[in-house]
C-alpha cells in the first residue's frame, strides 16, 4: 500500500507544513512523516494551545486532502462516531409504502429496504474509512470513555468496521489519523501502543515569535515580542488554571495591533486581559503580576 504523501523526508514534510503557516520543528516533523509513511496514527498530547489540533489542519492543507473532525467528549459511543440512520427518511418511506396495495408487498424486502445506503448517515470515522486518503481528526480523546477507547483501538488496527445491514466496509487507503490529547486522564496502554506519540510543549521563545508573526503579519515584531514575553513569563511565573497558548498570545497581538497600541505596558495589558486570560480566578492573579513581568 503505497504512502498518500509524495515527501520524501522530515525535512520535506517541514517544508510543507510551512507554506500552510504551521512552524514544525525537527521532532514534530520527523514524528509526523514516520506516521504517514508507516500508516501509524499520530497521538499528539499536551497542554491546550500548543498547537496539536493546528497540526491536523496543517496535514489536510499540505496534502491537498480533506479534514473530517470527530470531537470527541464524555458519553461518546461506536454509533456516534460511525453511523446512524436516517429515521425520519425511513419513516417518509414507509409511508410512501402504504400507498402500494397490500397484495403487493413483500414484507422482507420493505425491511431490507429500509437498511439500504440511501439511509445511511455516516459518521466521523465511518466517513473517513470510506472516503480515504483524508486526514481524520480524533480530537481531545482523553475526554471520552474506555468503551470508546476499544472501539477505536479495533478500528485503527484493521482499518475496516463491519455494518451488519450492509456487511464490512475497508479503507482503500488507511487515513491519515490525528489524536489529540489534553491528558485530562490516561488514556490505555493500548492505544498508545498503536500511534505514534510525541509531547507537545508551548513553544520556545522565538519560534513562537515566529509563529505569531507568520500568523498575524500585521503585528509588528517589537509588539509580538513583547506580547509573547508577557506570555511566556505569565505560563512559567504565574499558577494559572488555563495558561495561555499560542492561539491566546496571537489573538492578544491582534487585538493590542487593532486598538493601535505600539508597545505593551500595564494599562494597555490590564484593558485587554480578557483576550488572552479567560478565568476571573486567573486574571486576579495575572493582575497582581503584570507589573512586574512588565517592568
Amino acid at each position: 500500500m503505497e504512502s498518500p504523501l509524495p515527501f520524501t523526508s522530515p525535512a520535506d514534510l517541514a517544508a510543507a507544513l510551512d507554506a500552510t503557516g504551521y512552524l514544525a520543528d525537527d521532532a514534530l516533523a520527523t514524528i509526523a512523516w514516520l506516521g504517514l509513511h508507516l500508516h501509524r496514527p499520530l497521538l499528539m498530547e499536551g497542554d491546550p494551545g500548543t498547537g496539536k489540533t493546528s497540526l491536523a489542519e496543517a496535514l489536510s492543507e499540505a496534502m491537498g486532502i480533506p479534514l473530517i473532525r470527530l470531537q470527541c467528549y464524555e458519553g461518546l459511543d461506536a454509533t456516534q462516531a460511525l453511523y446512524d440512520w436516517d429515521f425520519p427518511r425511513q419513516i417518509l418511506h414507509l409511508r410512501a409504502l402504504e400507498t402500494v396495495p397490500e397484495q403487493g408487498r413483500d414484507v422482507n424486502e420493505i425491511e431490507q429496504g429500509l437498511f439500504a445506503e440511501r439511509f445511511l448517515l455516516a459518521r466521523p470515522v465511518l466517513q473517513a474509512l470510506r472516503e480515504s486518503p483524508c486526514v481524520l481528526l480524533i480530537d481531545e480523546v482523553d475526554r471520552a470513555d474506555d468503551e470508546f477507547e476499544a472501539f477505536l483501538l479495533e478500528v485503527l488496527s484493521t482499518w475496516r468496521v463491519t455494518i451488519p445491514e450492509l456487511g464490512t466496509i475497508s479503507a482503500q487507503v488507511p487515513p491519515v489519523v490525528v489524536l489529540t490529547s489534553n491528558r485530562t486522564r490516561e488514556l490505555h496502554d493500548a492505544i498508545k501502543r498503536r500511534c505514534l506519540y510525541l509531547w507537545l510543549d508551548h513553544p520556545k521563545l522565538e519560534r513562537e515569535i515566529a509563529i505569531l508573526r507568520r500568523r498575524a503579519p500585521e503585528v509588528s515584531h517589537a509588539l509580538a515580542e513583547q506580547v509573547v514575553r508577557a506570555v511566556q513569563a505569565l505560563r512559567s511565573d504565574v499558577e494559572l488554571l488555563k495558561p495561555p497558548g499560542v492561539a491566546e498570545s496571537m489573538d492578544w497581538a491582534r487585538a493590542l495591533h487593532a486598538l493601535g497600541t505600539r508597545e505593551l505596558d500595564t494599562e494597555a495589558a490590564a484593558a485587554t486581559l480578557g483576550v488572552a486570560i479567560k478565568y476571573r480566578e486567573d486574571a486576579d492573579r495575572v493582575q497582581c503580576a503584570i507589573e512586574r513581568i512588565l517592568g
